[in-house]
């Protein structure tokens, strides 16, 4: 792996990512995470040197909160691990809105997990990036591929109203909720729900009886969300992370949503979403690029002081 201060060959360093080294994906990573024009410009030279992704599989999951969304994550990356597959955890942290910081606390939270060879763990801030991924996870998921890792867990911020961005770049989307979750169901709302190919009632052991209710009430509530003609009819299923029940039903369910899918098309349909998604960042900062700094002032002022609407104000940026 070269080192960060001289300029890397990317050849070199290429050859380390697809030979697994830690070390290259994790600088890789960080590489594509920064926001400096120069960084961005190597991070896509590296990016397109890779090879295209094969047999791996994407796993976005989400659940309401204190659901023990990283202690499942670890029951069921410690039992891909012990599989044999090669599991890598993207953990997404919120950003405070004051400070731009992130706790970033996820390896502490996955202690077997993180120890384990066959994982890695890459905690990453939302950075003010809506729909419960970061700014570049795409990104970050065709360099963990490049490196061998075949399963990726990407976990979000938590459920919100924009938590959807993670099934437009995932094969499979996991909700999991709890054993009493009617109140935090109906805070899911429809959108979410839509969106999920699997709900998983986590926590089961805590009240089997309310965990069969739950999970009878999202059969019918899936039932009924999910088209007739629709490919894949997405499952209720209960499970416990501290006990290890329904880690392996779930992965059998994984298992034959990717027999009965064509991935495939799906990936293709949402790279896309990506393209068109990168188009409006890149129009958006050409955009920026180009105003009169003067006459944005003068306009927000005048929108700050009612003499204009917002929406007038943006109208005469435009013209």
């Amino acid at each position: 792996m070269p080192p960060s201060s001289a300029e890397p060959d990317l050849a070199s360093w290429v050859a380390a990512l697809l030979g697994g080294q830690r070390r290259a994906l994790a600088k890789a990573i960080t590489l594509t995470e920064s926001t400096r024009p120069d960084d961005e410009v190597r991070a896509q030279q590296l990016l397109a040197q890779l090879p295209e992704a094969r047999g791996s599989i994407r796993l976005g999951l989400t659940g309401v909160p204190g659901v023990g969304k990283s202690t499942f994550i670890e029951a069921l990356g410690m039992f891909l691990a012990e599989l044999g597959h090669k599991v890598a955890v993207l953990a997404v942290d919120p950003s405070s809105a004051r400070t731009g910081g992130s706790i970033m606390g996820d390896k502490t939270r996955m202690p077997r997990l993180t120890v384990h060879p066959n994982a890695f763990i890459r905690p990453s801030p939302s950075g003010g990036t809506l729909g419960g991924v970061a700014r570049r996870t795409r990104e970050t998921i065709a360099l963990c591929e490049a490196a061998g890792y075949d399963v990726l867990l990407i976990e979000t911020v938590g459920v919100g109203q924009s938590e959807t961005h993670v099934a437009a770049m995932t094969d499979l989307f996991v909700l999991l909720t709890l054993p009493n979750a009617g109140d935090e169901l109906q805070g899911i709302k429809r959108g979410i729900m839509e969106l999920a190919d699997i709900c998983v009632v986590n926590k089961a052991d805590t009240d089997p009886k309310a965990a069969i209710r739950a999970q009878t009430e999202l059969r019918t509530a899936l039932t009924l969300l999910t088209p007739h003609d629709a490919p894949w009819r997405p499952l209720a299923l209960r499970a416990s992370a501290l006990t290890g029940e329904g880690i392996a039903e779930l992965w059998a369910a994984v298992q034959d949503y990717v027999a009965q899918l064509d991935l495939g098309a799906k990936r293709r349909s949402q790279t896309a979403l990506w393209f068109d998604e990168l188009l409006r960042e890149a129009a958006w900062r050409a955009f920026r690029e180009g105003l009169d700094m003067r006459e944005l002032a003068r306009l927000r002022a005048e929108v700050d002081g009612g003499r204009i609407t917002a929406v007038q104000g943006v109208a005469a940026l435009m013209k």
